[in-house]
C-alpha cells in the first residue's frame, strides 16, 4: 500500500486510512482535500474494504465527478463506469430511471433546465389567464424551487397572505401540469428521490445494503434537503465520510446550509462508535503570513468548528494594503502594481484581480482597457457585455438615432411586451420589401393586431425618452432610460437581479467618468483642436461609441496570459500568486445587505476568508475613500475586516485611516517610496482646519474635527455642540467660521 498512501501528511493519513466509522474530515483551504477523499476510496477498494458497486460518492459539479473517476481509474485500476460518483441531481435521476413506476413518473420522464422551466410556467399563465404584472413568472419559478429545496409540496408550504396563498395554488397548477407532461426540473429531482426512500421501505433498506460507504465533497455546501436525503441513504452499517469547511461556506443564497457541518456529529453517528473528527490543517498553498491573516480573520466568527491553518513554506511577505482616494485611484494602483509584477516575470494569468460585487469590475476594466492590459473575467462577462448592460445600450442607441435596426430588435420586446417572433417577421419583411428601417415600418402602423398595438406603444416609449432624455445631462439621461424603459423595474423582480441593478448603475457611473475624462482631454493642450478636426459629437453618441470600442477590445485571445478578473465567489476552489482584493470598503464587503444580521455578517467574513487564501505569494488589499454610486462621489470608511488582521500583518502602502471619527492633518501627505505615482488626498482649502470652530444654518456651533478629499468633493466631519458628529461637502454646507 506504500505507492497509494506515499506523501500523505500525519493527518490526511488518519483520515485515508479511518477505520469502518463516519468521520467528519475538516478540511482547511489548500489542505489537500479532493486528493484525501479520491485516496480514501482507492484505499477502501484497494484493501478489499469495499467493492466499487458499494460506494456513492457525491461532488457538487460534473466536472469534480468527472476528474474524481479519471484519478480513481489511475489510483486502482478498477472500472469506474458501474459507480455512482456524480451530482446530488446526477445521482437522484439514476436512481428515479431504476424506480421509475415507484416514483410515479414515467419511464421516458424529460428533464426540464431553468429556461425550459420558465418557458412551461409561461405557458401555465397563459393557459389559466393568470396575472403576469401581480405574480411575475420568475417569481413564481422561485417560489417552487425554494419551497421544493426546503422539501415541501403545495399542501405542506404555509400561506400568510393573499399573495402567498396564490403562489400556492400556482404551484399546484405548475405539479399538475408536470405531471401532465412528464417532466420534472432540478429541485423535482432530490425532492422526488428523496419522497422515494422515505415512502418505499424495500428501496430505502435496498441502497442501504448496497452502499456501505457515502463519501460527500464539499459538504458545506449542501443544502436542507440534500441533508436529509443522505440520512435516509445512511444505515446503521453505513459509513460516511463527509469532508467540508465551514470556513468556506458561502453560498447561503444558494439554500447551502453551513449548519449541516455542525449537526454531523449528533446525526450519523451509530449507537456504539462516535463520528470521528479529523482537521487538515496543513496548507500547501500559500506563505504564512497569508494564513495568519485568514486565521486572525475567520477567529471573529462565533459560528464555526474551529481550525489553524499553517504551512512549512516560511512566512513569505505581508499583505499590502492601500487607502486610495478613489476608486479610479484604487484601479490606477492595481494596474501600476500588475506591471511592476509583470516586469519581474510573474505572468498575467498568475494574478486575480476580485471584487464583491460583479459592478467593481467596471472602473478596473477601463483602467486595463487604458494601460493595453488583457484580460479575462473569469465565470461571467465583460462589463459592456452584460445582458443587462446591453439592453440599456440598445435603448440609448435608439435614443440617439432610431434607424438602428440592431437596437430595435433587441429591446422591442424587452422588457416582454407580447410581440412575438410571427410580428417581427412582418416588420422586417416590410422593411426589406420598402426599403427603410425597422423603425420607420414600425412608425408606419404595418402590423395589425395586438403585437401591432405593442409596436406602436414601444414607438411612443422611445419618442418619449428621445424627448425627456435629450434635455438631460448624459449621466441623468441613462438614468432616465434605464428607468423609464422598464429596465429596472424588470431586474428587481429577478431572484438575483440585484448585481444586474448594480451593473445598470454602474453605467451611469461609467457616463460620469466618460465626461470627466473628455473635458481632461479636451482642455489638454491641442485637446479642442483635436475635437474640431475630428468633429464634434454629442456626449451620447460619443459614449456611445467608447462603450463599443471597450467591448470589443483588450479581451486576450484563447490561450494567451491575461490578468483575471472575478468576483470572490467565482474564485472559490482557484489559487494565483498574486492575489487583489478591492472594494474593502464597509457597504461593499462587507455587502450592506448583510449588514443588519449576524449570520450575514458571519457570511461575508467567511466570504473576505475564501478570498484571501487564493493568494499563494502575494497579498494587496484596497479601498476607496471615494467611490461613483449612480453618478455621485459617495464617501466611505474601510471594511471592518481591515481592522480584523493582525497590524504586524500589514504593510500600508498609503497613510493609514482610521476607520469611523476623527483624521489628523499630521495623515495627510505624499505616499511613501513603496508606492510611487500616487497622489494622497490632499486637505480641503486652508480657510478650514482641524479644530476650527465653525457655524452651521441648521446644526449650529460645533469643532472641525476630520478632513478629507480634494477641489469638489473636498468635506469636514464636524462635531457640533447639539446635532453630534456630521460629515459635511464643503461645496454645499455653506460653513461660517465661528
Amino acid at each position: 500500500m506504500t505507492p497509494l498512501l506515499a506523501n500523505l501528511n500525519p493527518e490526511q493519513l488518519a483520515a485515508v486510512t479511518l477505520p469502518h466509522v463516519s468521520a467528519l474530515i475538516l478540511a482547511g483551504a489548500g489542505s489537500g482535500k479532493t486528493r484525501v477523499l479520491t485516496t480514501r476510496i482507492a484505499w477502501l477498494i484497494a484493501t478489499g474494504q469495499a467493492s466499487p458497486l458499494a460506494i456513492l460518492a457525491v461532488t457538487f459539479t460534473n466536472k469534480a465527478a468527472r476528474e474524481m473517476a479519471t484519478r480513481l481509474s489511475t489510483l486502482t485500476h478498477a472500472n469506474t463506469r458501474g459507480m455512482w460518483i456524480g451530482t446530488f441531481h446526477g445521482l437522484c435521476n439514476r436512481m428515479l430511471r431504476a424506480h421509475y413506476r415507484d416514483a410515479e413518473l414515467p419511464q421516458l420522464f424529460q428533464i426540464m433546465d431553468t429556461a425550459d422551466q420558465l418557458a412551461l410556467i409561461k405557458r401555465l399563465y397563459r393557459a389559466h389567464a393568470l396575472d403576469e404584472e401581480r405574480y411575475p413568472p420568475r417569481q413564481l419559478q422561485w417560489f417552487i424551487a425554494d419551497s421544493k429545496e426546503a422539501g415541501l409540496r403545495p399542501n405542506a408550504v404555509e400561506a400568510g397572505d393573499d399573495f402567498a396563498r396564490a403562489q400556492v395554488e400556482h404551484y399546484a397548477l405548475y405539479e399538475a401540469m408536470c405531471r401532465r407532461e412528464g417532466v420534472v426540473d432540478f429541485a423535482e429531482l432530490l425532492l422526488r428521490s428523496y419522497e422515494l426512500l422515505s415512502g418505499h421501505d424495500a428501496i430505502r433498506e435496498h441502497y442501504r445494503r448496497r452502499f456501505s460507504h457515502l463519501l460527500v465533497d464539499e459538504f458545506q455546501d449542501t443544502n436542507v434537503l440534500q441533508y436529509k436525503w443522505l440520512r435516509l441513504l445512511a444505515g446503521e452499517r453505513t459509513a460516511v465520510f463527509a469532508v467540508g469547511d465551514d470556513d468556506q461556506s458561502i453560498y447561503a443564497f444558494r439554500g447551502a446550509n453551513v449548519a449541516n457541518m455542525q449537526h454531523f456529529e449528533r446525526d450519523f453517528a451509530a449507537p456504539d462508535q462516535p463520528v470521528r473528527l479529523i482537521k487538515l490543517e496543513q496548507n500547501y498553498r500559500s506563505h504564512g503570513t497569508i494564513l495568519d491573516a485568514a486565521n486572525a480573520l475567520i477567529r471573529h466568527n462565533r459560528s464555526r468548528l474551529g481550525k489553524n491553518l499553517w504551512t512549512s513554506e516560511g512566512k513569505g511577505e505581508p499583505a499590502r494594503v492601500f487607502a486610495a482616494p478613489s476608486d479610479v485611484d484604487e484601479a490606477a494602483f492595481v494596474v501600476d502594481i500588475v506591471r511592476n509584477l509583470a516586469d519581474e516575470g510573474v505572468p498575467l494569468s498568475e494574478i486575480a484581480l476580485l471584487y464583491r460585487s460583479n459592478a467593481q469590475s467596471r472602473v478596473l476594466e477601463h483602467a486595463l482597457f487604458g494601460a493595453g492590459l488583457p484580460y479575462r473575467v473569469y465565470g461571467g462577462m465583460r462589463f459592456f457585455e452584460r445582458q443587462e448592460v446591453k439592453h440599456a445600450l440598445a435603448y440609448l442607441r435608439l435614443v440617439a438615432a432610431p434607424g438602428d435596426d440592431g437596437a430595435l430588435l433587441r429591446v422591442v420586446n424587452f422588457p416582454p411586451r407580447g410581440i412575438g417572433a410571427r410580428s417581427l417577421e412582418q416588420l422586417q419583411d416590410h422593411a426589406r420589401g420598402a426599403g427603410t428601417t425597422l423603425w420607420q415600418a414600425a412608425c408606419g402602423g404595418v402590423v395589425g393586431g395586438r403585437s401591432g398595438s405593442s409596436i406602436g406603444a414601444f414607438v411612443r416609449l422611445v419618442e418619449k425618452l428621445r424627448q425627456e432624455a435629450g434635455a438631460l445631462p448624459l449621466p441623468q439621461a441613462i438614468e432616465h432610460v434605464i428607468e423609464h424603459s422598464g429596465l429596472a423595474a424588470h431586474y428587481a423582480n429577478e431572484k438575483e437581479g440585484q448585481d444586474r441593478l448594480e451593473n445598470l448603475q454602474e453605467l451611469v457611473n461609467a457616463a460620469e467618468n466618460f465626461l470627466r475624462e473628455s473635458l481632461v482631454a479636451a482642455s489638454a493642450p491641442g485637446g479642442a483642436a483635436d475635437a474640431a478636426d475630428e468633429g464634434a459629437t454629442d456626449p451620447l453618441t460619443a459614449f456611445l461609441a467608447h462603450a463599443a470600442l471597450e467591448a470589443g477590445e483588450t479581451q486576450a485571445a484563447e490561450g494567451a496570459s491575461a490578468l483575471q478578473l472575478m468576483t470572490v465567489h467565482s474564485a472559490k476552489g482557484l489559487e494565483f500568486h498574486t492575489v487583489f482584493i478591492t472594494g474593502l470598503e464597509e457597504g461593499l464587503f462587507p455587502h450592506e445587505n448583510s449588514l443588519n444580521e449576524f449570520a450575514g455578517v458571519e457570511e461575508e467574513r467567511r466570504l473576505m476568508y475564501v478570498a484571501i487564501t487564493r493568494a499563494r505569494r502575494r497579498l494587496y488589499l484596497s479601498y476607496a475613500q471615494t467611490r461613483m454610486l449612480h453618478g455621485q462621489t459617495r464617501y466611505h470608511v474601510a471594511s471592518r475586516f481591515l481592522d480584523e488582521l493582525p497590524k504586524e500583518l500589514l504593510q500600508w502602502l498609503s497613510p493609514q485611516r482610521r476607520r469611523a471619527v476623527d483624521v489628523d492633518e499630521s495623515e495627510w501627505g505624499a505616499l511613501p517610496a513603496a508606492a510611487p505615482g500616487y497622489a494622497q488626498a490632499t486637505p480641503p482649502a486652508p480657510a478650514w482646519r482641524v479644530g476650527q470652530n465653525v457655524r452651521h444654518a441648521k446644526f449650529g456651533v460645533g469643532v472641525i474635527v476630520g478632513a478629507e478629499g480634494r477641489g469638489s468633493d473636498a468635506r469636514v466631519q464636524v462635531n457640533f455642540r447639539d446635532a453630534g458628529v456630521k460629515w459635511l461637502a464643503l461645496e454645499y454646507a455653506k460653513l461660517e467660521a465661528a
